[in-house]
């Protein structure tokens, strides 16, 4: 430590019932990172208004590289509506924002020869301008690089190529008991979980896939290894930037060398910790914190 992580994509403002709350997975992502101990940079797009100028703001306070915070001076910053039902969040995410506008510029591009690890998805590669920028970023980073694909499939803002393209980037593949099956219709993987995550490890080349299921843990799998973890109890308040922090601790530990089954419980419990707060960035306790820094 420190190393050097960048979250790529979409930055946004949750609408939740009790306020509003900055995140964006990219975003989520790069604030774990950051109060785990990285080096923490956005590569995003915001608008030239009130969010906008609050997301710089925020991203600051929280120790995370701003440079790349690109400023559009039409479109407006992102924003979310977030429901919540039993504490599962739903949303309605809007178009023709800021973070779709996304360009791959010389100094976004510069900003990525140094990053151990990058972070990209599929909801800020919904449009094809922003997916070309997406995918030239994340090509950018150094070849031994860890580029964490994180599935994060919202809505319709996602297509088949966009998946088939950032599988063949990615190194890591991150996704949910609900999208599996999603991969499995669409690559035709067949068997048990095991089967069909062994199937995604040969057919892309990845070096690990990360199953996060819900309250049941999470599993994740190596073509010669499978860590599987049963989750733990939690009094959910929300869900909301859960799996997110879930990504940033597995990143960390695969930096750090930790072998999976050290991995698995230490995430599932950075989740836990997301799972019993409100908001997708609660602030970390030390015992959490600090678990790389002392390691």
């Amino acid at each position: 430590m420190p190393f050097r992580i960048a979250g790529i994509g979409e930055i946004l403002w949750d609408l939740l019932p009790e306020g509003r709350q900055l995140g964006g997975a990219p975003a989520n992502f790069t604030y774990h990172t950051r109060a785990l101990g990285a080096e923490a940079l956005a590569i995003t797009r915001v608008g030239s208004d009130e969010l906008g100028n609050e997301t710089f703001r925020r991203l600051a306070a929280a120790g995370i590289e701003i440079q790349q915070v690109q400023c559009d001076p039409d479109a407006p910053t992102g924003t979310a509506s977030v429901d919540l039902v039993d504490g599962q969040p739903h949303f309605t995410i809007h178009e023709h924002v800021a973070w779709d506008r996304l360009e791959a510029s010389p100094e976004a591009v510069q900003s990525l020869a140094r990053v151990h690890a990058v972070c990209f998805g599929t909801l800020a590669q919904r449009t094809p301008h922003a997916s070309a920028a997406v995918q030239t970023l994340v090509r950018a980073a150094p070849p031994d690089a860890i580029r964490v694909f994180d599935l994060n499939l919202r809505q319709h803002h996602h297509s088949p190529e966009v998946i088939q393209r950032s599988l063949e980037l990615a190194t890591v593949l991150k996704l949910n008991e609900t999208e599996l099956p999603a991969l499995a219709r669409q690559f035709g993987l067949a068997g048990d979980t095991p089967a069909q995550l062994r199937q995604l490890l040969q057919r892309f080349q990845l070096d690990l896939v990360a199953l996060t299921l819900g309250a049941h843990g999470s599993m994740l799998a190596r073509a010669d290894e499978i860590s599987r973890h049963p989750g733990l109890p939690v009094q959910v308040v929300d869900t909301v930037g859960a799996g997110d922090a879930f990504t940033a601790a597995l990143t960390l530990g695969l930096l750090s060398g930790w072998p999976l089954d050290q991995i698995n419980p230490f995430a599932n419990e950075i989740a836990r910790h997301v799972c019993a707060h409100a908001g997708a960035t609660p602030a970390l306790p030390p015992s959490l914190a600090n678990r790389f820094r002392s390691s």
